[in-house]
């Protein structure tokens, strides 16, 4: 007797695997259209809304979006030795990652600032970095340093400017390996750290001789950096001690005809900004240039790092705004209790409360690049105080923002199917670089103990809003009386929040609309904080919040 098999139904035909509550797959959204919130601080710091708009698009495509998830996916590869065992020390990166720098350079990312033509270029660039980062922050990294190098040269070593100066700012991504005479475009990496100093740079040990026969003010440099960032960057800005003392250099990759004397160690594995290349590596009498008077090293790149700061203060608002999208687009798209998610009130409340948290930062982050935009003295002192207090704040959001925002689509949210996870990655890093919180809450003391035009430049800020807000009059008031002068070291991170919580309150009672600036005023500053958790109040009005998400 014979059986027949049972008659199985064909797979795309199983009613198990409707899916009937679940959005389809976003794959790619145009950033530029789908942020009202970017367009206000846009239009309101004058940049260039038609290319915004143009780079918002391309940068959001469905292609662009998925060359960022393979080029973390694929993490970058270092090929030390040719198959001939000669040493070549090429980090080798996915096609994707490729992608995105030649989009986001020939965009303007790195040169719109210093085009004499562009009035609000730091401003452009504020937006550029807010909306990479929600796609693939990785490839910001050599972009925002190509950025900062360019002022940090034209103060301190003007033929060294005259040459780089107009590759670093040229709108084009040149891979060839040549030195900087033969390549169209360049971009500039950054290699400081060492492994006995950290943040304290003076302990370096990397040694620098100076090699006349080289040319005027060439050097031979000897040592180890623990970081190394984008090692395939066509120079590096790099910290020497001299016989003077510690003094800046700029270290080309490529000298003509030969490689420089410099050796990648190996790449670093990390938690997150995979799609980037850290490294370790030693200068083996490596040619460099002196940049700067010698002895006067951390002077001279400060303003390098004045400039990265910027980038470090926009892009938490960037992460976040890449989070808080995809949680607005699941919730609109699912339901539950015979309800969207985004009508419960209890979702809207969460949501609405994020939203503050990320406007603050954005709005702070916009009037920091009108401050950069700007050539009035108070500006420019503004600037260097705020600069601090916006990376502190925004960065230590960042990260509860983000997972907020993953609790919102529950567990698909924990899946590298979204790009939450690699946002949640991404998170922590604009903290650590350029100075970890620490670091940055005695940089904030100091400036407001010695320079004096930045201290006023913030209690001007400060109190330009005065009688606008109760709540707010009455915070700062609080504070004031709390620390009438400088506290104890023991409190500067408790201090440095306050202050940073405050001029957030005051950008946005001048910038943004009454429900955002009121909403934050009455949950960061008002007697009824929400304290520690988000969506633990009420009162706030959640639908003219939620619409500028």
């Amino acid at each position: 007797m014979t059986h027949s098999p049972p008659q199985i139904a064909p797979r795309s035909h199983l009613p198990t695997h409707e899916v009937e509550n679940q959005p389809a797959a976003r794959t790619g959204a145009d950033l530029w259209q789908t942020d009202p919130m970017l367009r206000h601080y846009a239009q309101l710091s004058g940049a260039d809304q038609a290319a915004l708009r143009s780079y918002g698009a391309r940068m959001g495509s469905a292609d662009l979006r998925e060359a960022g998830a393979e080029s973390n996916r694929v993490p970058p590869k270092l090929e030390t030795f040719d198959r001939t065992g000669r040493r070549i020390d090429e980090v080798r990166f996915h096609p994707g990652y490729h992608a995105l720098m030649q989009t986001s350079l020939t965009a303007g990312f790195s040169a719109a600032p210093w085009e004499g033509e562009t009035k609000a270029g730091h401003s452009q660039h504020v937006a550029m970095v807010y909306m990479a980062s929600q796609v693939e922050p990785g490839h910001t990294c050599p972009l925002v340093m190509t950025y900062a190098a360019v002022p940090a040269l034209a103060a301190n070593a003007p033929a060294l400017a005259a040459t780089w100066g107009p590759k670093l700012t040229a709108r084009a991504y040149d891979t060839t390996i040549a030195p900087i005479g033969r390549k169209s475009a360049a971009t500039m990496g950054m290699a400081m750290t060492e492994k006995q100093g950290g943040s304290d740079v003076r302990a370096n040990t990397t040694r620098a001789v100076a090699d006349p026969a080289s040319g005027e003010g060439a050097y031979r440099l000897r040592g180890h950096k623990w970081f190394c960032s984008a090692p395939m960057c066509d120079g590096f800005l790099t910290l020497a001690q001299a016989p003077e003392g510690l003094t800046c250099f700029l270290v080309p990759r490529w000298l003509e005809g030969e490689r420089n004397a410099i050796q990648i160690m190996r790449l670093k594995e990390k938690l997150g900004n995979r799609a980037n290349a850290s490294s370790e590596i030693e200068y083996h009498d490596a040619l460099a240039y002196r940049v700067g008077d010698a002895g006067r090293g951390v002077k001279t790149i400060i303003e390098m790092v004045h400039h990265t700061r910027l980038g470090t203060s926009v892009a938490p608002a960037g992460l976040m705004r890449g989070a808080l999208a995809e949680a607005k687009y699941w919730v609109e798209g699912r339901r539950t209790f015979q309800r969207r998610l985004i009508d419960q009130p209890m979702m809207r409340a969460v949501l609405a409360d994020l939203a503050l948290d990320l406007e603050g930062t954005a709005a702070l982050a916009f009037r920091l690049g009108r401050a950069f935009d700007s050539d009035s003295d108070a500006d420019r002192a503004f600037a260097r105080i705020a600069v601090a207090l916006a990376k502190f704040l925004g960065n230590k959001l960042c990260p509860n923002v983000i997972y907020e925002a993953m609790e919102c689509l529950g567990g698909v949210g924990y899946t590298d199917d979204t790009p939450l996870p690699m946002l949640f990655r991404e998170s922590p890093l604009n903290s650590i670089w350029e100075g970890s919180g620490n670091v940055i809450c005695l940089d904030v003391m100091r400036a407001l103990a010695r320079d004096q035009a930045a201290r006023e430049a913030l209690q001007n800020a400060l109190a330009a809003v005065a009688g606008e807000s109760r709540a707010y009059d009455a915070a700062l008031a609080t504070h004031l009386s709390r620390w009438p002068g400088l506290p104890d070291e023991g409190e500067a991170r408790w201090f440095v929040e306050s202050l940073a919580t405050l001029l957030t309150a005051a950008t946005l009672l001048t910038d943004a609309p009454a429900a955002v600036a009121g909403g934050y005023i009455a949950t960061r500053l008002g007697e009824t904080g929400r304290g520690r958790v988000y969506g633990a109040v009420s009162g706030l009005e959640t639908d003219a919040i939620l619409e500028r998400l």
